[in-house]
């Protein structure tokens, strides 16, 4: 069939573009092995990094000896932070404006901080070094209580900064303590709970856990003494980032550094920051002029990486007698551990928690966060969550559930009547947010109907019935949630990481044959980059996403971007995306024009071709104008046809889901039994529904894990107690259930194509939904609040407390 011989749908059909549910293209080469990560990378001469690791939370480090395992054979060097030291390099920056020790100066402050680095010329040579350093150490009074860090006569942890009144974000109130940060209106909210018909307590704590992504953490250094240029290979989620702090690290130019970031085995914000695995080998690698590799083990990224959560909500919700909210009061104490290394926006201490009214019409709200150290891993992370949005979610949507309690009334109703209407958008939230779009309603009535609640309720009411006559050992729970994100970190006003302005980029080339590349800011981590940004493209320049490769990761190529994640890879690069392919679009117009003898008013754009205007017969296609802007000479327009885009965008955007989790709990056994699970998601425009479902089922999957679960715990003396996978619980395909998806679509009224992104908003919204469903079990026995995770013992012990048993 001639190219004018085709219908336009059949035309938009063959591009695959937005909304098609085209295959991951990136899966041909994982599904053949043919990956390439960090581990797969080897140069000639390779030496092998690996590290002395502190078995104490608190200690001083009175000596180290590295005679013995400097003279193992195969091993090249031993660093300590008295070699570093002379280099100004034993301590580092970290993206919250603190410092963190590289290597232990003087003492440890977390078990698992790096002590001593081995380079050796095998990774087993090296393994069996660490294991002959004798480190002599004095044991320190230990605190993994955040509440205790700041009793008067707590220890100081970080005698660095001891008696220093002032920290990156304002006044300190103790030398355990970090910053406080405040949102909203703290009188006007006091005075509204003083005054309120209802007001709800309740402390809410998200505990600690890890974001745990299949591949560890790691790269390769290798400094080219000759040129001096530096190539860094590595798990980074932020290479441009990367490479600016490594360039302000070394004192190497920036443009000496070249960084690249492989292929990624997940992400979850477990590899934005830098680690002092990074900086040791590139310092390894310029003293021994060799290439360096570290990888870590699965104990290494568990105990010492970033974390996520391990916040403390103490909360405060009025409302009138009939549920109307009026007033919402919140105290965050955030453990922070030994350094404070959360990766936030410069100007967000505590991240995005001001989102915690949720998807509420809240009229009088005030935050205040206290971030505190103690003696655990450093480095918060916003575990597949745009900085603390899961907190705020998991904060609100049970809030909702304890005031729904103490009004006697159903914990759907008092959603609905409290949500944002549709024609309040754009949404002025209480503590400072402009909502972008969401028709909440909608979602909710969708949501209800599919599920049958009334005929939920109805069959839970019967259970209990059943329960009390002994009929049954099992509870029946239904939780709820209607969660807000807020996601696309971007607006340079707003976000930052160390200074840099949070936007991105894309930059398009399309070769004389009509195939293009697009090469971006950002690095995928298993999202499908590489199939859904050619389907924004497909769509914007007329060219099949099967002609156009998207390339990212490297700092020598792409165009400088802030990385991947907080869920913005959408928002703000296929924002840039867009704009890019509509600068090629309007190049190749007045190509189009030319090349039809008419005027550039009079060719409009159709699919995949620029027509004549009352006379669609008389058409170029996108391939012919791009032959034709390599070989024609078009006066006033330049040879070849390429464009670059940096997107600063207006607004974030706010993706939102109604969520519904129907559980059956075993009161004798703490066995929970999942048996549907309803996700209906909002995300805006939508690129690629297969992708979108993919998505929504892996995070899911890992709220799942947080909520039953997954916990990063410690003893008192500050010893992680789940540093392997068989203590961190890791869902199966036997604990995971089916999950139903659904949707609405609300673009949003700023970004190019409407989109607002989706990858974290499962996870924002699914562990809420899931702790719901099992408080909301117990519900009729007088619980209101108990902690995650509810894992069977957990579980059990509530039955037992409650008088369940026996």
């Amino acid at each position: 069939m001639t190219e004018a011989a085709q219908t336009r749908e059949e035309r938009a059909t063959a591009l695959k573009g937005l909304g098609t549910a085209r295959k991951r293209v990136e899966d041909v080469r994982f599904t053949q092995g043919k990956g390439n990560y960090v581990d797969d990378i080897k140069l000639d001469g390779m030496l092998f990094g690996d590290f002395v690791r502190s078995p104490y939370a608190h200690a001083k480090v009175l000596s180290i000896n590295t005679e013995a395992a400097t003279a193992l054979p195969g091993v090249v060097a031993v660093l300590t932070a008295a070699d570093l030291e002379p280099l100004g390099l034993h301590w580092m920056p970290t993206l919250a404006g603190d410092k963190q020790m590289v290597l232990a100066d003087g003492k440890v402050l977390f078990q698992g901080q790096e002590v001593a680095f081995v380079i050796a010329e095998d990774r087993y040579i090296a393994a069996d070094a660490v294991e002959l350093v004798e480190v002599e150490y004095e044991e320190q009074p230990v605190i993994v209580d955040p509440f205790k860090a700041l009793e008067p006569d707590a220890p100081v942890l970080r005698e660095d900064i001891r008696d220093q009144l002032e920290g990156a974000h304002g006044p300190r109130k103790h030398n355990n303590h970090i910053f406080t940060w405040e949102q909203g209106d703290k009188a006007a909210t006091e005075a509204v709970l003083a005054g309120a018909d209802v007001v709800a307590e309740e402390m809410v704590y998200y505990h600690r856990t890890h974001p745990c992504p299949l591949e560890t953490c790691g790269c390769v250094a290798s400094m080219d003494k000759v040129n001096g240029k530096l190539t860094l290979y590595g798990t980074f989620q932020a290479p441009h980032a990367v490479r600016t702090v490594a360039s302000l690290i070394s004192g190497i130019a920036e443009h000496n550094i070249r960084v690249i970031s492989p292929d990624i085995g997940g992400g979850f914000g477990n590899k934005v920051g830098v680690y002092p695995g990074y900086i040791c080998s590139v310092v390894a690698s310029i003293v021994t002029g060799k290439p360096v590799k570290w990888v870590e083990d699965r104990i290494e990224n568990l105990t010492s990486t970033a974390f996520a959560r391990d916040y403390w909500m103490k909360g405060k919700i009025a409302a009138t007698k009939d549920g109307k909210i009026t007033g919402l009061w919140c105290h965050t104490t955030a453990d922070h551990g030994a350094f404070d290394a959360c990766a936030d926006p410069t100007k967000f201490p505590a991240g995005f928690m001001n989102i915690c009214t949720g998807s509420y019409d809240i009229p009088t709200a005030y935050l205040s966060v206290d971030g505190v150290y103690t003696n655990k891993a450093p480095g918060g992370v916003a575990y597949r969550c745009s900085f603390r949005v899961t907190e705020a979610a998991y904060f609100i949507e049970r809030m909702i559930e304890v005031l729904a309690i103490k009004l006697g009334m159903d914990a759907a109703e008092l959603r609905r009547i409290n949500f944002i209407r549709a024609d309040q958008f754009p949404y002025q939230s209480a503590l400072g947010w402009e909502y972008d779009s969401g028709n909440y309603h909608a979602a909710w009535e969708k949501a209800m109907k599919a599920v049958d609640y009334e005929g939920l309720r109805a069959e839970q009411a019967k259970r209990l019935e059943d329960f009390k006559a002994g009929k049954t050992r099992k509870l029946m729970g239904i939780g709820l949630t209607h969660f807000t994100e807020i996601v696309g970190a971007g607006p340079v006003k707003n976000c930052d990481i160390l200074g840099l302005g949070m936007f991105d980029s894309c930059e398009i080339r399309i070769h004389p044959t009509g195939s293009a590349i697009a090469r971006l800011g950002t690095i995928s981590q298993g999202q499908g980059h590489a199939t859904t940004f050619a389907q924004i493209l497909a769509s914007e320049i007329g060219i099949p996403a099967d002609d156009i490769t998207v390339e990212e990761g490297d700092t020598d190529t792409a165009p400088y971007g802030l990385g991947t994640y907080g869920s913005r890879s959408t928002p703000v690069a296929g924002a840039a995306t867009a704009m890019a392919g509509r600068k090629i679009r309007a190049k190749a117009q007045m190509i189009a024009a030319y090349l039809l003898e008419v005027h550039d008013d009079d060719v409009e754009f159709d699919v995949d071709r620029f027509v004549v205007k009352g006379a669609p017969e008389r058409f170029k296609t996108m391939k012919e104008i791009a032959f034709a802007s390599y070989n024609q000479a078009i006066p006033g327009v330049e040879p070849g046809l390429e464009a670059v885009s940096y997107y600063d965008p207006p607004n974030m955007t706010y993706p939102f889901g109604a969520y519904v989790c129907v559980v059956d709990v075993d009161v004798d056994t703490g066995v929970t039994d999942i048996r549907q699970f309803y996700a209906l998601d909002d995300c805006g425009t939508r690129i690629n529904p297969m992708i979108i479902e993919g998505q929504v089922h892996g995070g899911l999957t890992e709220a799942l894990a947080i909520a039953m679960g997954q916990e990063m715990a410690y003893d008192e003396i500050g010893n992680v107690k789940t540093a392997t996978l068989m203590d961190f619980f890791w869902p199966s395909p036997f604990e995971t259930p089916n999950y139903q998806t659904d949707w609405t679509t609300t673009p949003s009224p700023h970004h190019p194509i409407g989109a607002k992104g989706v990858g974290e908003s499962p996870n924002v919204g699914g562990v809420p939904c899931f702790s719901n469903a099992v408080h909301d079990a117990f519900r009729p026995f007088g619980l209101t609040q108990t902690n995650m995770p509810h894992d069977h013992w957990r579980v059990w012990k509530v039955a037992h407390d409650l008088g369940l048993h026996g």
